[in-house]
């Protein structure tokens, strides 16, 4: 495993994923190592290049030279980021680690591309059960009275770590393995670190975000487990009182580690927030879709399917749209067959054709003026535009063709079946794309009917949408 050397400084380090993918950091709570990261690494080595640190004075890490500040570490692990890569980085963390991710993403915003916090403490007040008994433990762990009074009273009561760190840290019907608890605990009881815990713990008080949480912009998923007697709840009710923007879940039958307690829908969240190409922890994906995503996350923002959508559900919605490329002129859909997908216009245009003779004609350039007489040019679709009628939601027949323009076009599809699984699994933004769909077409349906009514049009297909967009 590596050691990463910061200045003076060194950082025992997992790497695991390709090294020509996004780097992803992660990093660990309180009295924890990157093993706390185990499942995340598992999930996001598959679009990622991650890296899981041992914070100085933890794990592998030889401790700090200097005194122990959230900041301090912040500026570490900044200076990790910037000797690793030249691009920003997917920030995952638990905990404390969590706590450092939002301070760098305060003070460091152009390194931080999205934040995924695991369980955050936002003020570092952790619960009374931890002040009254964990904490004491570590203080009394800083020299070597203490430690051999510790220690003598664990094996006398068969485990006051066990006393105190499972109702503390996991939900009462947790779905924590043996096996996995007793490395986490292992970890939470590893000599020697008993200073930098209390470090660590008076760090955390003094590093309060409260207030500081309006200045973020990063796009960032939180995930709370309901059972969590580590973290008090009431900082999730902080970031949902100043951070409106950030995609908070609270998860129930889960404690502080819901990575370990509730790996599937955890998983499920994460890989939804970052718009993984396909959840499979089997399955690589290939580097080209992870181009086109990216494209389509910057394309969105523009667009009438992603309008006035939060930061976070850009990248969730781009990994449900598939993108397509066509030559000038070739069909894209075909008038008079069942319709399942709606199309967002990205370069090119699209044209939609009064239905042809022979509906499988390929328009070449030199026939275009021919065929335009034969059937009938209804309207032409730029970049950022819908189309494909109602089709996707109520599942009818098109009523016309619809071909690339005479550039081409690139065009991006929702299917009924991806939309479904939106308004499925993320209701929020499920909710906001049906809306986004609706006013587009909605618009484009009540300028009709108005120009109908005043007598400039006699049907709907006297429109001259190719006026209208130029108009626009």
């Amino acid at each position: 495993m590596p050691i990463i050397q910061i200045g003076d400084q060194y950082i025992h380090a997992v790497k695991s994923g390709s090294s020509n993918r996004q780097v992803a950091i992660l990093i660990h709570g309180w009295s924890s190592s990157w093993y706390a990261m185990l499942p995340t690494i598992e999930l996001l080595r598959q679009q990622f290049h991650c890296i899981a640190i041992d914070l100085p004075g933890f794990g592998d890490s030889p401790p700090l030279k200097r005194r122990v500040t959230i900041r301090e570490y912040t500026d570490l692990v900044a200076r990790l980021i910037r000797q690793q890569t030249k691009q920003p980085v997917v920030l995952v963390g638990h905990s404390m680690g969590g706590m450092i991710g939002i301070t760098l993403a305060r003070y460091y915003p152009d390194l931080v591309d999205r934040l995924v916090l695991l369980c955050p403490t936002i003020t570092g007040k952790l619960s009374r059960l931890i002040n009254f008994a964990a904490y004491p433990v570590s203080v009394l762990e800083q020299n070597n009275l203490g430690r051999i009074l510790v220690a003598g009273v664990e094996n006398l009561f068969a485990g006051i770590t066990d006393r105190i760190m499972r109702p503390a840290s996991f939900a009462e019907n947790t779905n924590l393995g043996q096996q996995e608890y007793m490395r986490l605990r292992a970890d939470a009881r590893r000599r020697g670190q008993g200073r930098v815990r209390t470090a660590c713990f008076r760090a955390m008080r003094e590093n309060n975000m409260r207030h500081e949480l309006k200045h973020l912009n990063t796009p960032t998923l939180v995930i709370c487990g309901a059972e969590d007697n580590t973290v008090p709840l009431r900082d999730a009710s902080l970031i949902a009182e100043e951070w409106p923007d950030a995609d908070l879940r609270i998860l129930p039958n889960a404690g502080h580690w819901p990575q370990f307690e509730r790996p599937t829908r955890t998983f499920q969240l994460i890989s939804s927030f970052l718009g993984f190409v396909k959840y499979d922890l089997f399955n690589i994906p290939a580097d080209n879709s992870l181009v086109d995503l990216n494209e389509i996350i910057d394309f969105l923002p523009y667009t009438s399917l992603g309008d006035k959508l939060q930061s976070a559900h850009y990248t969730r919605l781009a990994a449900q749209l598939d993108i397509r490329r066509f030559p000038a002129r070739t069909l894209i859909a075909k008038g008079g067959e069942m319709g399942r997908e709606l199309f967002l216009v990205m370069r090119g245009t699209i044209e939609i054709w009064k239905l042809a003779s022979n509906p499988n004609l390929i328009i070449k350039p030199a026939h275009h003026e021919a065929q335009a007489k034969k059937t009938q040019l209804l309207s032409v679709f730029r970049p950022g535009t819908l189309t494909g009628e109602l089709s996707v939601i109520d599942r009818q027949r098109r009523s016309a063709d619809m071909r690339a323009g005479e550039e081409g076009a690139v065009v991006l599809v929702l299917t009924r079946q991806k939309l479904l699984h939106i308004c499925e699994s993320d209701p929020e933004l499920g909710a906001r794309v049906v809306w986004n769909i609706a006013s587009f077409l909605s618009k484009r349906l009540r300028n009709i009917l108005y120009r109908i009514d005043f007598g400039e049009l006699n049907t709907i297909e006297d429109f001259d949408f190719q006026k209208e967009f130029r108009e626009s």
